[in-house]
């Protein structure tokens, strides 16, 4: 679950909090009330903001615009780092994204804050303005790594100067482009979508990368996540995929709560699932097959059908096998749509 802490500086700023957080049912929520709260009183604000900016996903201070950019200034790392913050005034009536209003999710944020306050959503972000296409927004929405957020602005400020701009894509579009991105023409700036990083089809390359790969792990009792991520490292480089793509990890449920694995999908943010062997023999597929591995877990291949399983999808790259780890990678069936959100299947 994300994570959200809300600050406030008045009896009425607390409040307004107090309605807001229940509008966010996706995320945790803490509230730092400070003038009504008697233990916050003599904290820093300084220190509160330092410590938000590295743990949380949203923060929202209900006060002064002022005194949120003075508290989070020292701290910003830069567009695909910061979280999202939002300001909303004591009463309720504005609510601004200051930070991350498209990677962070802010825009967004703040007009569900706005709609369920009744208030009025503040937005700046120039492609929210003029309804202009926000290719960080889409690819968010649609659980697309961003690799490269410094050639973001190359992308916008073309659709902004009304210049057409290009996308490349390994996937099926379908449904209508949006206004001025076009499949064909050579555009100086431009964006793919797709799991090969090192194409550069035009001057400015934005790739985007769809989180739609699992991993299916498999591996001796005992084996260290070093040796798991070693041999994950190397499937990746083999199968020309990057990490970026990877949403999740998957395995046979006797392993469920091997320390190895788990270290190693907490270290990368992995959801980690398992499946009975009865689950595993049910995906569908062509899989490698080991009488070994079928006399000791049931099922004759656990890497390559945790993978199929997990995801729903299809093989791209088949066994690896090192150090006693062996991993598969698979990928969810995913089209290009413009006109509504998707990602990992879950």
């Amino acid at each position: 679950m994300k994570h959200a802490k809300f600050v406030s500086f008045t009896l009425c700023g607390a409040q307004t909090v107090q309605k807001a957080v229940k509008l966010l049912p996706d995320f945790r929520c803490e509230r730092y009330a400070r003038t009504v709260d008697a233990s916050l009183s003599g904290t820093s604000l300084k220190r509160f903001a330092q410590q938000a900016m590295v743990d949380c996903d949203l923060i929202v201070f209900v006060g002064a615009t002022g005194i949120a950019v003075r508290a989070v200034a020292p701290y910003l790392m830069g567009k695909a780092y910061d979280p999202a913050v939002i300001v909303i005034d004591e009463q309720g009536k504005f609510v601004i994204p200051l930070l991350s209003g498209h990677l962070g999710g802010a825009n967004k944020i703040a007009e569900i804050l706005a709609q369920g306050l009744q208030a009025v959503p503040v937005l700046t972000t120039a492609t929210d303005g003029r309804q202009v296409f926000a290719v960080d927004t889409w690819a968010k929405a649609h659980s697309c790594a961003v690799l490269e957020p410094h050639y973001i602005k190359y992308v916008s400020g073309a659709l902004l100067r009304g210049e057409t701009v290009g996308v490349r894509s390994d996937f099926p579009i379908e449904g209508l482009l949006p206004a001025r991105i076009d499949l064909k023409k050579d555009a100086e700036s431009g964006f793919t979508i797709g799991f090969r990083t090192d194409a550069q089809p035009f001057t400015h390359t934005l790739h985007l990368v769809p989180r739609i790969a699992y991993l299916g792990i498999g591996c001796r009792k005992g084996t260290s996540a070093d040796a798991i991520e070693q041999t994950v490292q190397a499937a990746l480089a083999s199968a020309k995929l990057p990490w970026q793509a990877i949403c999740g990890a998957a395995s046979i449920d006797i392993k469920q709560n091997e320390p190895g694995l788990l270290l190693f999908c907490e270290k990368h943010g992995l959801p980690f699932r398992t499946f009975a062997a009865e689950q595993l023999q049910d995906a569908q597929g062509e899989f490698s097959r080991s009488a070994f591995v079928q006399q000791t877990v049931g099922v004759d291949n656990v890497c390559e059908r945790a993978a199929v399983y997990a995801s729903h999808g299809r093989l791209i790259a088949g066994k690896w096998a090192e150090d006693g780890v062996t991993t598969a990678i698979a990928v969810s069936d995913w089209t290009v749509r413009f006109d509504e959100a998707g990602g990992c299947n879950g």
